[in-house]
């Protein structure tokens, strides 16, 4: 029986781009299916969220973060535009963002045609992956739409016909992330337990085989 994890998951988070590869390697190796839920980050959902980190953090993520890329052979680059637009000197985050409310509401639709970590894959590496400045412009989403099997202009018409409901399913996705325990991404969530991180999937396929985890065929 195929064990299914769910993944809360940001757009904005770089530890949740570097957290895809492996989860797709993963469903080819185990008989396990992650569940891609689309969340807003903490700067956009908590208000002032920057003004109130330690001023070390910001420094300690960059650098940890390029490690991790390194030493997991992620491509990876720092995204011109940022998925968030913010004032980087005082911490604010505007209330309009051009981005990450369309990527996140993408997300979501990606996920309902059974296609989340395919999509959020081929979208993190547009971009994170380095190579891609103003992935926001020309056909970049759209051939990353297209390599995870899905139609860009046909998911913008769907959230454009319902952008209540799409709103509705990120809100959901992030009152199940606070039930399962965390709220930071990638949040990893089985039978209600949270692993948080990417540098935690060893734990989590180590609790999935006590469960009965199988290598796939």
């Amino acid at each position: 029986m195929t064990l299914s994890v769910d993944v809360f998951w940001s757009f904005r988070s770089p530890y949740s781009y570097l957290a895809t590869p492996q989860m797709q390697a993963l469903e080819k190796e185990w008989d396990v299916a992650f569940a891609i839920r689309p969340v807003y980050p903490l700067a956009v959902r908590v208000e002032g969220w920057f003004k109130n980190v330690n001023p070390m953090w910001v420094g300690y993520l960059v650098r940890d973060v390029m490690r991790e890329a390194e030493r997991h052979a992620i491509p990876f680059g720092w995204p011109n535009p940022d998925p968030i637009q913010m004032n980087l000197a005082t911490g604010d985050v505007p209330k309009e963002q051009p981005y990450i409310h369309r990527l996140t509401r993408l997300g979501i639709a990606a996920a309902e045609r059974g296609k989340g970590l395919p999509f959020v894959s081929e979208i993190s590496r547009v971009i994170w992956g380095g190579t891609t400045p103003n992935w926001h412009e020309g056909d970049h989403l759209a051939k990353a739409a297209e390599r995870a099997g899905l139609d860009l202009k046909e998911l913008d018409a769907a959230i454009e016909s319902a952008p209540d409901r799409h709103e509705a399913a990120i809100a959901e996705n992030e009152a199940a992330q606070k039930a399962a325990g965390h709220w930071g991404v990638p949040t990893f969530a089985y039978a209600g337990e949270p692993f948080f991180g990417q540098d935690r999937i060893d734990a989590l396929i180590w609790r999935l085989r006590q469960k009965g985890l199988r290598p796939r065929g």
